[in-house]
Formats: structure tokens, C-alpha cells, sequence
């Protein structure tokens, strides 16, 4: 029994990790690679097996770099089981539609200008065909994978129906229980419930660092922070440019702005949401109330938590352009969230070089990425091929990223930890996945002081399950 680490290893994106117990071989997660389009259109068409020799899928949740290259398997021949919440399959129906789109009009734009190897990674028909494929599964109910293993859900708190992963191998005499993290969210973010650490310890533990390295401010905080970058603005007669993850992070934006409203903590001005997917999403959220925080005011006592009276979604194309024209203070929200496609990349073309504009980062921007460019305040960024200079006021709010930071990392791991202890378990073995070099080495250090046996593998690195 073995893990091999072929995704989120030593870098952010890709999450995939190859369980292999006996002659059986199961995937955690299929992530797409972003960041450097050659380097990750090279990794993104390495399988992590051949798909005749992946007999089951169990995802995490619904972004990209989790779920993003289910559609390339099923495209080379993958027909077995994906395992997930429902809240998780209804969101990737949208989202892997929506990165099919994406790649389909990548291909058609590298073939425009003559470069080779321009076919799209996968397409619509590939996007739906997975969704035959996947299985929506509650938490806290064990389901069979494959002979001599099970698994279940636990709620990981990160976005809507996210979950961490406990499976249970045996082979022979032999039996190990593994606990993936998937991505843990944050106690306290707006709309759904905290990260419920799973129970029973474990053998060896996958858990995702990407801030092993820093604490993030407050969510409280960081409503507030959104409240005065919405005045500020406004007093300069600006606009407000976010590029934001479709999934999760603009839904927890308009339940903020929508809070900060009723509260007279922002002005009366236009709220555009600027993504067929995110007005998508949105609509896969209503669907999965089940799976909301009753604990927040807004969650009880609103029956529309996203569509209030500042809010207008557009969808077609041609009202996007048309907020070019529009006058006066508002706020935008659109994807892409990391800035390498999308809506975002339009408003950004014509609104950061205005100094009354502010660019507000709201979530994690992986390394070579438009929206690290940003984040480092670069003089100038390169859009659709122009540079353009940066001169709008650039924002960043930790506050609202959706994964953990390093106390709640390490909040989680040690529940995990201690639930095992406390029915004689031995302490596990800790593989930090999903996080850069910098902030996996910092939590490293950190974990082996707390008497952690704990490493950080390189891709293609194998463990013992």
C-alpha cells in the first residue's frame, strides 16, 4: 500500500494524489496546472496513470485545480466512478463547462496565430460526459471504492459541499486509514460551516499548506476593510475591480456587501457581477440551503442572501462591454479569481490604469500568475497583449481567502492527531500537499518543533499507506 504524489507537490495547483492498495489504484482529486501556459499545458497532459488502471476518483470539491482535468480523463477513455458531495457534482456541472469554454477558445486562439499542438485539452462534450460519471455522496456516510476500500465525507469548510476524505484500506491482514484534507476553510467565513476536522485519527495524514507560512486577518476584519476600500473609492469617484473566484469567494462577496449595506456602512452604488459562471454557481448555491451556516443572521432571516436591490448579474456579453460606458462609482466582480482569463481580464484593460480605480485582490494568486503580478504591484501587466500600467490603487484582503491559515492548519491536524490518540492509535505520518516551497518548508519546521513526523514529497515522491 502506497501514495504517489503527482499534483499540488511542492506548488499550489494540480491536486492529484495516487492511493494504490494491492492491485487497485485510486485518484484524490484531478486538478488542472496553472500558472506558465507551455509549462502547464505539458503538465496537464501527463496522465497520472493510464486511465485503464484507475479503478475509482474520490474529489475533494469543485475548483479547478482539484477537479479541472476529470474531463481530460473521461475525454482518454476514463468510465469508473467518481466519488463526491452533491453540492460538489452540481457545481462542477457549471464549472467544467465553463473551463471547457475556456479551452476551446485557447485552441481556437493558439491556432489563430499559427502556434502547434492547438487542440483544446477537452471539450463540452468531454465536460458532460464526466458528469455521468460522478456520484454525490453525504457526509458521514461510508461508501465502497473498490474491493477492500471505503471512504467517507466530512464538511472541510473551504467552499460550498468541500469535503475531507477518510478512506480505509485493507489488504491481506493489514488494515490503514488515510485522512485527506482536500482544502480546509477558515472558522467564522460567511454562508457555510466551519471545517468538522474527521474524527478517528488516521495512519498517515494529506494535508493541503498553502499558508503554512502566515496568519490571515480576521474575517470580521476583513468585512469592515471591504466597507472602507468601498468608500474610499467612491470619495475618489472611482470603481472597484475584483477579480474573484466564481465559486465561494463571490458569493461570500455579496453576502459582505450585502451585510454592509443593511448596516449604511457602504454608499448606494452599483454591485455588477460580471461572470456567466459566477451567476451559475450562485444558482447551484440556492439550490444546497441544506449545507448553509445556520448560525449567520443573514442565512435566517434573508430569504435571498445574493440578489438584493444594488446586485445586477450580467450575462450576455454585450452588457459587459456596455459597463465601459457607464458613469460613476460601482463595484465589479468577475473571473477569473487568479486573473488568467475571463471577464476580469477586460476591466482590467481599461480600468487599471486610472488612479481613481482600486484593483482588490480577495484570494490566494499562485506564482506566475496575472494576478501574483498584481499582488506584487508591478509597474505595468500585460493584458490581451498590451501593456498596460498599473496605477490604480491595488488592494489586498487576506481576510477573505477561503483556505486556512497556519493556526487553523494546525487546529485541524491536531484534532486529527488527538482523536487518534484517544483510541490508541499511534501519532501518523503528516505529507504536506498543496502549498508552495516557502510556505510547506515554514510549516515543516514548525510541525517537527510540535513533534510531528512530517515531510513535504516532490511530484512523483511515494509513501507507504
Amino acid at each position: 500500500m502506497q501514495i504517489e504524489f503527482h499534483g499540488a507537490a511542492r506548488e499550489v495547483t494540480g491536486s492529484c494524489h495516487i492511493v494504490r492498495v494491492g492491485a487497485k489504484s485510486i485518484l484524490l482529486d484531478c486538478g488542472l496546472f496553472q500558472g506558465r501556459r507551455d509549462e502547464s499545458r505539458l503538465k496537464n497532459l501527463r496522465l497520472p496513470l493510464p486511465v485503464e488502471k484507475i479503478d475509482a476518483i474520490i474529489l475533494s470539491h469543485a475548483h479547478i485545480d482539484h477537479a479541472g482535468r476529470l474531463p481530460f480523463l473521461v475525454n482518454r477513455g476514463f468510465r469508473n466512478t467518481i466519488w463526491t458531495t452533491a453540492a460538489t457534482r452540481d457545481l462542477c456541472a457549471v464549472m467544467l463547462a465553463d473551463s471547457a469554454h475556456i479551452q476551446e477558445q485557447d485552441a481556437a486562439f493558439l491556432a489563430r496565430k499559427g502556434r502547434a499542438h492547438a487542440e483544446p485539452l477537452y471539450t463540452m462534450r468531454d465536460a458532460i460526459r464526466t458528469q455521468e460519471h460522478m456520484i454525490g455522496t453525504p457526509y458521514h456516510k461510508w461508501f465502497d471504492v473498490a474491493d477492500g476500500i471505503r471512504a467517507q465525507f466530512t464538511d472541510a469548510g473551504h467552499i460550498l459541499g468541500s469535503a475531507s476524505v477518510i478512506l480505509e484500506a485493507r489488504e491481506g491482514d493489514t488494515m490503514r486509514r488515510l485522512v485527506f484534507s482536500g482544502d480546509i476553510g477558515r472558522v467564522g467565513l460567511p454562508i457555510i460551516r466551519d471545517p468538522e476536522p474527521p474524527t478517528g485519527g488516521a495512519d498517515v495524514i494529506l494535508c493541503e499548506s498553502t499558508y503554512g507560512d502566515r496568519d490571515h486577518a480576521s474575517v470580521e476584519g476583513a468585512r469592515e476593510q471591504l466597507g472602507r476600500i468601498v468608500r474610499d473609492t467612491v470619495a475618489r469617484g472611482g470603481r472597484v475591480i475584483i477579480p474573484s473566484f466564481a465559486v465561494g469567494r463571490t458569493q461570500e462577496l455579496l453576502y459582505d456587501l450585502h451585510m454592509l449595506h443593511n448596516a449604511g456602512k457602504i454608499p448606494t452604488i452599483p454591485i455588477i457581477v460580471d461572470s456567466p459562471l459566477a451567476i451559475n454557481a450562485t444558482t447551484v448555491f440556492e439550490m444546497h440551503p441544506e449545507v448553509y451556516d445556520r448560525s449567520e443572521e443573514l442565512v435566517t432571516t434573508t430569504p435571498d442572501l445574493f440578489a438584493f436591490p444594488l446586485v445586477r448579474f450580467t450575462r450576455d456579453v454585450n452588457e459587459s462591454k456596455a459597463l465601459n460606458n457607464e458613469q460613476g462609482p460601482m463595484i465589479i466582480i468577475a473571473a477569473s479569481g487568479m486573473v488568467e482569463s475571463g471577464r476580469i481580464l477586460h476591466h482590467l484593460q481599461t480600468g487599471a490604469s486610472d488612479p481613481r480605480n482600486t484593483v482588490l485582490i480577495v484570494g490566494f494568486q499562485a506564482e506566475h500568475t496575472l494576478g501574483r503580478r498584481i499582488v506584487e504591484r508591478q509597474p505595468t501587466i500585460k493584458v490581451f497583449g498590451d501593456m498596460v500600467p498599473l496605477t490604480a490603487q491595488v488592494e489586498v484582503l487576506s481576510g477573505y481567502s477561503a483556505h486556512g491559515d497556519r493556526s487553523d492548519l494546525r487546529h485541524w491536524l491536531d484534532a486529527v492527531r488527538d482523536g487518534g490518540a484517544a483510541s490508541g492509535r499511534r501519532a501518523p505520518a503528516v505529507h504536506l500537499v498543496h502549498g508552495e516551497r516557502a510556505a510547506q518548508d515554514t510549516f515543516v519546521a514548525a510541525l517537527q518543533t510540535a513533534g510531528y513526523a512530517v515531510d513535504a514529497p516532490e511530484p512523483g515522491a511515494l509513501r507507504p499507506l
